[in-house]
């Protein structure tokens, strides 16, 4: 008996443990960028995996994640694009790694040449 009501009172007090835990705090949603910049000729011809590493890891520093860019045939121009929480840090993420920009918008919406305008 003694050993059901140990068990009964670890088990209620784990129990009310668990109710009275902080909750983790939910993130934002991230909103979806398109960074357009232009580049001097040569610019991004030194690009190498520690600079996107320091870019990366500035990035983070403000909550924003860089997806993928493109780039024209001579390497002036990019688009990229971001994930983050508002175009601020969007545009405190380009100042931390020193990048220009020439404009950020916002793309919230997705359009898939293979599937319906109406699936879901």
């Amino acid at each position: 008996m003694k050993i059901y009501i140990a068990a009964l009172a670890l088990l209620a007090a784990n129990a009310f443990a668990a109710d009275s835990a902080p909750q983790a705090q939910a993130q934002a949603p991230a909103h979806r960028y398109i960074i357009e910049r232009t580049f001097p000729a040569g610019a991004l011809d030194h690009l190498d995996d520690a600079a996107k590493a320091k870019v990366n890891a500035n990035n983070s520093s403000v909550g924003v994640r860089w997806i993928k860019s493109f780039a024209n045939s001579d390497k002036t121009k990019t688009y990229c694009v971001y994930e983050g929480p508002n175009e601020a840090a969007i545009r405190k993420a380009a100042q931390l790694n020193a990048l220009p920009v020439d404009r950020v918008m916002e793309v919230p919406v997705d359009l898939d040449p293979g599937v319906s305008a109406n699936k879901k």
